[in-house]
C-alpha cells in the first residue's frame, strides 16, 4: 500500500466508517459523543504534530484574518438577523427557549461549547483534514466540498435531516474560511459564533445529544 492509498484508507475509516458506526449505535452514545470526539481530536493532533511538514503556527495564529474578517462578521450578522426572524415565525414556541427557560444552562453553553465541541471539530474537519489529505485532494475547492460533506455525515448520529443540512452549510462556510485564512483559531471563532447563536435561537434542539437516549 503506497502513501496515497493509505491516505484514502485512513480517510474512509475516519470520515465515513466511524460516522456510520456512530449512527448504528446512536442509541448508546448520548453520554459518549464528547469523549469520542475528544479522543479522535487527540489522535489527529498527535499525527499532525508528529508531521514535520505541518506548520504548527496555524493552530494559534490568526493567519490571514484580515482577508476574511469583514465577510465573516457581516455574513454572521445578516444570517443571525434573518434566521432569528424566520425561526421566530415558523417555531415561535421554541424561540430563544434555552436562555428563557434554562438561563444557567445557556451560560454554561457559552463557556463550554467552544472548548468541548468547536475546537475538536475544527481540528479534525478543517486543520487535520486540509493538511492530511492535500496530496490526494490537491484542489482546495475539492477539499472544501469534501470537508463539508463528511462534516455533515458526522452529524447523522442525530438522526434528523435538519442537523445534517445545517452541518453541510456550516461545513462549507468553515472550510472556505480555513482555506482563506489558514487558521484554526479563525475557524473556531466563526464556528463558535454560529453554533452559540443556533443553540440560543432554539435550533440547537436538533443537535442535542440528549435526544439520542
Amino acid at each position: 500500500m503506497n502513501a496515497n492509498q493509505y491516505r484514502w484508507f485512513e480517510f474512509t475509516l475516519i470520515f465515513i466508517f466511524l460516522p456510520l458506526v456512530g449512527f448504528s449505535l446512536r442509541g448508546h452514545l448520548a453520554n459518549w459523543l464528547f469523549p469520542a470526539l475528544i479522543i479522535l481530536m487527540s489522535v489527529c493532533c498527535m499525527l499532525l504534530l508528529s508531521d514535520p511538514h505541518f506548520k504548527r503556527f496555524r493552530l494559534t495564529s490568526l493567519g490571514q484574518f484580515s482577508a476574511v474578517k469583514n465577510r465573516l462578521f457581516s455574513f454572521f450578522l445578516l444570517g443571525a438577523v434573518f434566521s432569528g426572524m424566520f425561526y421566530g415565525i415558523i417555531h415561535q414556541e421554541n424561540w430563544f427557549a434555552l436562555p428563557r427557560h434554562s438561563f444557567n444552562d445557556w451560560l454554561l453553553l457559552l463557556l463550554l461549547y467552544p472548548v468541548l465541541s468547536v475546537i475538536p471539530q475544527e481540528l479534525i474537519f478543517r486543520t487535520y483534514f486540509f493538511h492530511r489529505y492535500k496530496h490526494i485532494m490537491p484542489k482546495k475547492s475539492m477539499r472544501i466540498i469534501v470537508s463539508a460533506t463528511v462534516f455533515a455525515l458526522a452529524h447523522i448520529v442525530y438522526a434528523n435531516l435538519i442537523a445534517v443540512c445545517l452541518a453541510f452549510l456550516g461545513g462549507l462556510l468553515f472550510s472556505y474560511t480555513y482555506a482563506q485564512s489558514r487558521s484554526t483559531f479563525v475557524c473556531v471563532i466563526e464556528h463558535s459564533l454560529w453554533g452559540i447563536w443556533m443553540f440560543t435561537l432554539g435550533i440547537g434542539s436538533y443537535l442535542d445529544s440528549g435526544a439520542l437516549t
